[in-house]
């Protein structure tokens, strides 16, 4: 099936850009994917080269496509951040700021879970199942597993079906990503925490599947809420740990035995 419909030949090359833009709202098209060439768009959408070349120039001139050397038009970067750089560039360095940013993840995900649970397709619990098999069998790779749940939370953001929430968890992710609040290595590095994300997403998954939005709404919070703990514990282990070796520096140097 074509992600492109027919346009009627006296339309100009703004309702060409209009459904492309579309498409990337919906989240259909995403940051990387590459379109069609313009005889295939032509062809599919019922307009000539000319239009669809007039169209797709547009959209680049705007940022939303790129043309990229060797050929080929593609989404542009359009996500964006939460935050500009330069607040980026500082979050690490403030703890509030990770607390902070799971208490969001808290409310806006349990809302997120919840519309899935009664608004998604078919098709969406579909592609759900999929993830949730790969999540439960993909190997202790924390890289790999922690693609994985980016994805899995990704989808429950499209699940919803709204549009403001599936870009502002596009956006948080791409965050979560980077690794700007959460080192998720180390979270899986504390006995017993790997089990239990999985319980998790189990959990949430469970209620989607059954159309529970708020048993999904619940799920998610208790997942946040083990993260935010699990943040707590592993901040208080690095001060300990911080707090041993300047004792143990001390002592060497004020207590050295004279030989």
């Amino acid at each position: 099936m074509s992600l492109f419909s027919q346009i009627a030949p006296a339309k100009t090359a703004d309702e060409v850009a209009h459904q492309i833009e579309a498409l990337v709202l919906e989240g259909i098209l995403r940051v990387g994917d590459q379109l069609p060439g313009e005889r295939e768009l032509a062809s599919t959408t019922g307009v000539s080269r000319p239009t669809v070349r007039e169209g797709i120039k547009a959209l680049e001139q705007r940022g939303i496509l790129e043309r990229r050397q060797g050929g080929g038009t593609f989404v542009a970067d359009v996500i964006g951040t939460m935050f500009s750089p330069q607040i980026i560039s500082i979050l690490p360095s403030h703890k509030k700021a990770t607390l902070d940013y799971l208490e969001f993840r808290r409310e806006f995900e349990g809302s997120c879970a919840a519309f899935a649970a009664s608004r998604a397709t078919e098709l969406d619990r579909e592609l759900l199942s999929d993830l949730m098999q790969k999540m439960e069998q993909i190997s202790e790779d924390p890289a790999k597993e922690g693609a994985v749940d980016v994805e899995f939370h990704s989808l429950i953001g499209e699940m919803a079906h709204n549009l403001v929430m599936l870009h502002t968890m596009r956006s948080c992710y791409r965050l979560l990503s980077a690794g700007v609040f959460e080192n998720r290595e180390r979270l899986y590095s504390i006995s017993g925490s790997r089990e239990k994300l999985l319980s998790q997403h189990r959990a949430i998954y469970d209620a989607i599947m059954a159309k529970e939005p708020e048993k999904a709404r619940s799920a998610s919070q208790a997942h946040i809420d083990f993260i935010c703990e699990q943040t707590i514990l592993l901040e208080t282990l690095d001060e300990r740990d911080r707090i041993a070796k300047l004792r143990s520096e001390t002592r060497k140097s004020n207590f050295r035995i004279e030989d």
